[in-house]
């Protein structure tokens, strides 16, 4: 069955180990902003900084695994049909909007999305790390490290599909940052898949 997540919204569930979750950009240049933790122990929760070091690489996709802060894999990445994804760059918040867009009244942005979404799991929002930001293209310049955000590759129906590794509780969104989403906000599919 195909869940919807509505433009600038987020949700949250459970995936259990086995489980395949399929993410779709029904629309094209859209971002999922997407948070993992250790379904019995949310103090364990998706790491950049770990798979980075573990991968020895800051682009990640098709073929590889995600770490957690305690160094035990999350997930793993079984297709990916876009190939160009962010692990950087945080959920965008209604301090995003206020720092960098000049927004008086700003969104609540991914972070907020997420915070509401995992509440009632006993996430508050301190708690919520740095998202991998599926479809998100930010190109680093190789002898300054500037960074840029960019359209996102994606094109309609793109996905990327992961398994879980133990059993999660997965925040996602679809994001609410208009340099994101090259300026036009789109909802998010995503399918729950069992275990083969």
């Amino acid at each position: 069955m195909i869940n919807v997540i509505p433009p600038r919204s987020g949700t949250a569930f459970e995936l259990r180990a086995g489980e395949r979750l399929k993410i779709i950009d029904p629309n094209g240049e859209q971002v999922s902003d997407l948070v993992a933790f250790n379904r019995h122990d949310t103090a364990e929760a998706i790491s950049n900084g770990r798979t980075f070091d573990y991968l020895n690489k800051i682009f990640i996709g098709a073929g590889d695994p995600v770490y957690s802060n305690r160094s035990r894999i999350l997930f793993d990445i079984l297709e990916d049909t876009v190939g160009r994804h962010d692990f950087l760059l945080t959920p965008c918040s209604a301090d995003t909007f206020r720092i960098i867009y000049g927004h008086d009244h700003p969104h609540r942005g991914c972070l907020g999305n997420l915070a509401e979404a995992l509440n009632p799991y006993g996430v508050e929002t301190d708690r919520i790390p740095t998202a991998f930001n599926v479809f998100m293209n930010v190109p680093i310049d190789g002898q300054t490290g500037a960074l840029s955000v960019e359209p996102p590759l994606s094109r309609p129906g793109d996905h990327i599909l992961i398994e879980a590794r133990m059993d999660l509780l997965v925040g996602m969104t679809a994001c609410s940052a208009e340099q994101s989403n090259n300026y036009a906000f789109k909802p998010i599919h995503y399918e729950i898949l069992p275990a083969v």
